[in-house]
């Protein structure tokens, strides 16, 4: 997959890299967990000690949930934090300055990278992949798949038939998975594409541009000249075409050049979708031209029409202009043409967020530091939803006295809430009791992902039974490129929080995006309230609804469709 690339971005062009200088990418505190974390499970993989592994886990947690950056922290400061001896310290100090350590390189290397990569697959862990390779030999995804079909590893001592079942439906979702970017690694492509044009003479199009949850090349277009492209590129003239395809980070990307004049076909030929661009040619057809990315050819005479701006060719064309989030051709060009397309919801109609974690569960941010984002944001209400197993009752009404004396200090109010589980039995976190004394409540999914569709549809459809549920949170549990839907059948979800009232979380963590706009569009046409939730965990991550705005506008909503754009009395009025 495509990464963020570091200090120095190579760009491919014709098979030739091209190297461009970036600006030097600064080491986070996640960096820095992601890798002690990693030493943490090759230590299992290999079958070292386990409280040697556990160090590094939980040298992993405490970095990750710290404040300040540890890259630039000496050996004295990093020893204090809790967890952290004088090797993790200078092991810290080497991903700093390199991005690894010498300890950890060395380690990879006495591991097959085929045998690390099967830590990807769900139901094969640290301590079941060490058994896997040292037992039975297996190195490679194909070797691991042909154990479950000759049932060899149900024989081994701590496993079984359901276990073995379990690690063949991870194998079949380990293929499913696409090369597809998610938005934050398109962005990180985007921002080498940036140094490429220093003018900004360029417009990101394709399914980018149309809030796609994830991405599969980036599309440029252009008034850029050709022959400066190149020479930026140390390229040389090249060839003279209208497009040009590089490969950055490991992503492709096409560049399309066009004339000022000719830039709003360019840049809605280029933008797609594909079936949308099929009707609209329909469209001009009809009006006596040919739709082309040069312009609007007169179909008798060849004369060309160009256009400077989209609004320009749907104008042209007796038609509103269509969002791009809704270029999918799902009715929205007979709704333009008769200029009845739905006003789309925006950021600024937002009065809160629904769906935040803090310290007290698995989150890296107090109530104070919430409520200070919230004010930040201009919010109304930020619902607090720590994750039921994480938080005792006791600690529940501790955090509850904590909001109201926060809520004191800060125009953004805070909602005592939850982020309730939804159990593999179907029951849920929290008594009935204590739920009704909630604002929100979030029911949620977390375990039990590999039961079958009619257990797990009917586990979320019984929840929305439950009064108090407000909010099914991301619906299908997906973690894009990590982890597919669970089985779970949305169209009976769908119809039942229409009868019961119960609103559809969108998830706005770029890593979920969860419903897809599809089902969202579903949901809109039923009558179901939809919610917008950023799921944060830091107070950087508020800023991730601007994701769950996209989805919501792919999904057609208007302000009306979404529980957050309601004032906060509003918003306790619809819970009730």
């Amino acid at each position: 997959m495509p990464g963020g690339g570091g200090g120095v971005n190579t760009i491919w062009f014709r098979g030739r890299p091209m190297i461009m200088k970036g600006p030097e990418r600064q080491v986070t505190n996640r960096d820095v967990a992601e890798q002690l974390a990693l030493m943490g499970r090759l230590l299992e993989v290999a079958g070292a000690d386990q409280h040697r592994a556990g160090a590094y886990a939980r040298a992993a947690r405490q970095v990750e949930r710290l404040s300040i950056p540890v890259a630039g922290l000496d050996e004295e400061a990093l020893t204090r934090i809790p967890g952290i001896g004088v090797r993790i310290a200078a092991q810290i100090q080497e991903i700093a300055g390199t991005g690894s350590f010498r300890e950890l390189d060395d380690l990879q290397a006495t591991i097959p990278g085929s045998v690390i990569d099967l830590l990807d697959v769900s139901g094969v862990g640290p301590r079941t992949l060490h058994t896997l390779w040292k037992k039975l030999g297996i190195q490679t995804i194909d070797d691991l798949e042909a154990a479950v079909k000759g049932r060899r590893i149900r024989g081994l001592r701590g496993f079984g038939a359901k276990k073995e079942e379990a690690i063949g439906r991870g194998i079949r979702r380990y293929r499913e998975r696409s090369n597809r970017m998610t938005r934050p690694q398109a962005d990180a492509v985007l921002g080498s594409v940036a140094a490429l044009f220093p003018d900004g003479q360029y417009a990101v199009a394709g399914s980018y541009r149309r809030g796609a949850s994830t991405v599969g090349k980036i599309d440029i277009v252009t008034t850029a000249d050709r022959a400066a492209l190149m020479d930026h590129l140390l390229a040389g003239p090249g060839e003279d075409k209208e497009e040009v395809s590089l490969s950055i980070s490991g992503a492709r990307v096409n560049v399309r050049f066009t004339d000022p004049d000719q830039y709003g076909t360019a840049l809605l030929c280029a933008t797609g979708s594909g079936a949308f661009l099929a009707r609209l040619a329909a469209v001009a057809q009809e009006q006596g031209y040919r739709l082309e990315p040069g312009g609007l050819v007169e179909s008798t005479s060849g004369r060309l029409q160009a256009f400077g701006s989209e609004e320009e060719v749907f104008g042209f064309l007796g038609m509103e202009t269509v969002p791009p989030e809704l270029r999918e051709d799902r009715g929205e060009v007979e709704l333009a043409l008769s200029r009845a397309l739905p006003d789309l919801v925006e950021l600024r109609d937002l009065r809160g967020d629904l769906h935040a974690h803090t310290i007290q569960s698995d989150g890296r941010q107090s109530l104070e530091d919430v409520a200070a984002a919230g004010d930040a944001m201009g919010y109304e209400y930020i619902a607090i939803t720590d994750h039921s197993s994480r938080v005792s009752l006791e600690a529940l009404a501790k955090q509850q006295a904590g909001i109201e004396r926060v809520n004191r200090r800060h125009t953004c109010q805070l909602l005592a809430g939850s982020e309730v589980d939804i159990r593999s039995d179907g029951s849920l976190g929290y008594p009935n009791g204590v739920l009704a004394d909630l604002d929100l409540v979030i029911a949620s999914v977390h375990s039990g992902f590999d039961q079958d569709q009619d257990v797990l549809t009917r586990r979320v459809l019984n929840a929305m039974e439950n009064e108090h549920v407000d909010i099914i949170g991301h619906p299908t549990g997906r973690l894009l490129g990590r982890r597919p839907p669970y089985a779970i059948d949305l169209a009976r979800v769908i119809d039942h929080a229409a009868a019961t009232g119960t609103a559809l979380e969108i998830n706005a963590s770029p890593y979920r995006l969860d419903l897809e706009d599809i089902y969202i569009w579903h949901a809109k046409k039923k009558g179901v309230k939809l919610a917008a939730g950023t799921d944060a965990h830091r107070v950087g991550e508020f800023s991730n609804i601007c994701y769950g705005i996209m989805m919501a506008r792919r999904g057609w909503c208007t302000p009306d469709d979404l529980a957050n754009t309601l004032s906060l009395p509003e918003l306790l009025e619809w819970r009730s």
